[in-house]
């Protein structure tokens, strides 16, 4: 079986946010999968997505802390600026990141760890509503 759907997330400011449930909500056809996989694709180059911890909130705030001080605004050799401080800054962290996950599924839920949960890295400080595609394919209940 296989279901593609686009989804989109409600707007967040700048930073790593737990999106998981966010997806699962908006994905009720997920508990119809005994078993297979989910590709969940961003559709922007400002954003990207990953998998990290999910219970404490502060590695969600070093996470942010760390791109920005390891990719700074305003470095004087970008070249791309007309788009704001952020915005050369957010598709280099994007592109270091990714913009796609890929996982497990079982017994129709994701098959995250017990301290995993999907995230949305928003590099922009404006960035918007975030359209992701999600594709799933495996064994049907």
């Amino acid at each position: 079986m296989w279901l593609q759907k686009t989804i989109q997330l409600r707007p967040r400011r700048r930073g790593f946010h737990l999106i998981t449930d966010e997806i699962e909500q908006h994905l009720p056809q997920l508990r119809q999968f005994r078993c297979g996989l989910a590709h969940i694709f961003i559709q922007h180059t400002s954003a990207s997505l990953t998998l990290n911890e999910n219970a404490d909130p502060t590695v969600r705030d070093d996470m942010e802390a760390h791109f920005n001080h390891s990719v700074p605004e305003r470095a004087p050799f970008y070249r791309h600026t007309y788009e704001g401080d952020d915005d050369m800054p957010a598709h280099i962290k994007a592109s270091l990141l990714g913009s796609s996950v890929t996982l497990p599924i079982t017994q129709g839920r994701f098959a995250l760890g017990t301290w995993q949960g999907i995230y949305l890295g928003e590099h922009r400080d404006q960035g918007g509503a975030r359209t992701l595609v999600i594709t799933l394919q495996g064994e049907a209940e």
